[in-house]
């Protein structure tokens, strides 16, 4: 497990992806092109340049600050659908996936996260990593502009400290994969291609699409000890605070990709509810968009 805290704001901005920071203002269209839209050009310049003095501002000034904390562990697929974490050949956690289970074209397979590691009976040693990255900083920042009833500046701060945290789990997932994991040393690759996820691996979060059971992100705290080492919390709702932090695993199987899990039913409630040791009205809650009506 390793801590970054050290990391200047200004290694971070060659990662920005800028398109989501126009969405944040309903400004809808892709960097750079956006920037010439007939529409929306305009204003969508004028926001950008605004936000690149904020973001100069905040470099020169330090306003914000970096802290991210990742591991690498050894790990088999057990049961199926769990993912199994080991130290020294010792069970020290386990993450939940859930399977896809609507009806496909034939020879088209249900897949879960836990199919992008080893099975335990293969007798393979297989690794998984897991992260959190987080800006700390923009609340307070934000209020100072607002108590001078100054809310523009007060959004342009958080749209640009969530910009910031996508920026370093793009960064940090380069690092795992060229030097920390080393799978792809070789990787040299444009921002452009970082930002369409053209390399090898993928870097899920729970709440997302492949993984939708926020529940998964106390597993990953206590694995990590995120809020001791980093001082990132999980609110009741297991959001995270700040608020602009992303946290997820690292999977580096050439064929690992991104997936909707889509309407599961209460066959497999039931049985995560079980795997998971919670009341299956709990597992129903947290689950209940993913549940077939």
């Amino acid at each position: 497990i390793q801590v970054l805290e050290q990391l200047s704001l200004k290694e971070l901005v060659p990662f920005i992806d800028w398109s989501p920071f126009f969405r944040s203002w309903d400004l809808h269209g892709k960097f750079p092109d956006i920037l010439k839209d007939e529409i929306v050009g305009n204003q969508a310049t004028e926001l950008y340049e605004d936000a690149q003095r904020m973001l100069q501002q905040i470099i020169a000034k330090q306003q914000l600050k970096p802290k991210g904390i990742f591991g690498l562990f050894e790990a088999n697929s057990i049961n199926d659908d769990d993912i199994a974490i080991y130290k020294k050949e010792k069970e020290i956690a386990i993450f939940r996936t859930l399977r896809q289970q609507l009806s496909k074209r034939e020879g088209i397979p249900n897949i879960a996260l836990a199919d992008f590691i080893a099975p335990k009976d293969t007798k393979k040693t297989d690794y998984i990593g897991a992260f959190c990255v987080s800006i700390f900083g923009a609340q307070e920042l934000a209020e100072s502009y607002r108590v001078k009833e100054d809310d523009y500046n007060g959004i342009m701060v958080q749209a640009i400290a969530d910009r910031f945290a996508e920026a370093f789990a793009e960064y940090l997932h380069l690092k795992v994969r060229t030097e920390y994991w080393g799978y792809a040393p070789q990787e040299s690759l444009s921002t452009d291609e970082l930002i369409q996820e053209s390399y090898k691996g993928i870097r899920p979060a729970p709440g997302y699409p492949a993984c939708p059971d926020h529940l998964e992100k106390r597993t990953l705290w206590e694995l990590l000890q995120v809020e001791e080492t980093i001082g990132v919390q999980l609110t009741e709702s297991l959001a995270m605070w700040p608020a602009a932090a992303v946290s997820g695993y690292y999977f580096a199987h050439p064929e690992a990709r991104y997936f909707g899990l889509g309407k599961i039913k209460e066959d497999q409630l039931e049985a995560y509810s079980k795997r998971r040791n919670i009341p299956l009205e709990e597992a129903r809650k947290w689950l209940n968009p993913n549940l077939v009506d």
